[in-house]
């Protein structure tokens, strides 16, 4: 037996409060279908969401899960990062079941994503949690009569305790295009320590990811996703952005399923899905 779950406000943001049966609490906004919260059952939080992020329609939040499409950053013609992450997401069902929580949101085109992509589409956003577990997909279907490409990210910044002793383990012997220096590499140790700006796409991901911090492990899988962008702004790039407080950049790392190097291709009604899961383990 499932019981709906009512829509609530995050914020001054219209939001859905998630809660399994076991204690397992998530909170997903409509705006942006943006995931904000994440704390596992029988734990603390999971995610890192900035104090000085704004909260306001049309306005990017800094933290959480926000969703990257039809663009990934400046890869394109559009708007850093795509509309998506502005654009208020329908609710298609929000629930929680006798050993999880799942909300389920959509966003179509309209007169204003037409403007800048030309192209018939929808996207949903499903958001599950249970236990010490939670499971984020995205996918995309071409409602179109013409061919349409995209790039996309689940663009997840995870909460650090400490960012010296912070390590992510899984992305040994994969090639990489490093975005900070512009150039390529290929990872040669089995961890990757953390030690200033760090912002690296790593190509064809085959295994999980560990985030080591303290005593903390939180296990990191993707499916559908080829790509994982690793991402901390450093120091003086942290310090200079207005959303996020000073030093806020130790407290946080982002590891993204991603599909940035090889766009998705879909032709008239096909579909995509790509899936990023996330345990403490």
């Amino acid at each position: 037996m499932s019981t709906p779950i009512s829509i609530t406000r995050h914020q001054g943001l219209e939001a859905l409060e998630l809660v399994a049966p076991d204690g397992a609490r998530a909170t997903l906004l409509l705006h942006g279908a943006h995931l904000v919260s994440w704390i596992p059952a029988g734990a603390d939080e999971q995610l890192y969401l900035s104090p000085k992020s704004a909260f306001a329609t049309g306005q990017a939040i800094r933290g959480g899960v926000p969703v990257i499409f039809p663009q990934f950053a400046t890869r394109g013609p559009l708007q850093r990062h795509g509309f998506a992450r502005g654009k208020p997401w329908q609710l298609v069902t929000a629930e929680s079941g006798k050993d999880d929580a799942l909300a389920v949101l959509r966003l179509s085109d309209d007169g204003a994503t037409r403007m800048v992509w030309p192209h018939a589409f929808e996207a949903e956003i499903s958001v599950r949690i249970a236990g010490r577990a939670l499971e984020i997909e995205l996918a995309c279907e071409n409602r179109g009569e013409a061919p349409l490409s995209f790039t996309a990210a689940l663009h997840t910044y995870l909460r650090l305790t400490r960012i010296m002793s912070a390590s992510l383990q899984g992305l040994s012997g994969l090639a990489y295009w490093d975005s900070a220096r512009e150039r390529a590499g290929t990872q040669q140790e089995d961890l990757l320590r953390l030690d200033g700006e760090m912002d690296r796409i790593y190509q064809d991901l085959k295994h999980d990811l560990t985030l080591r911090d303290d005593d903390r492990r939180v296990r990191i899988r993707q499916q559908g996703f080829a790509d994982a962008v690793v991402w901390n702004p450093g120091e003086e790039k942290g310090d200079a952005l207005a959303d996020m407080p000073t030093g806020g950049w130790k407290q946080m790392l982002c590891v993204e399923a991603a599909q940035v190097l090889r766009p998705i291709e879909l032709a008239p009604g096909e579909s995509w899905a790509g899936m990023q899961s996330l345990e403490l383990i």
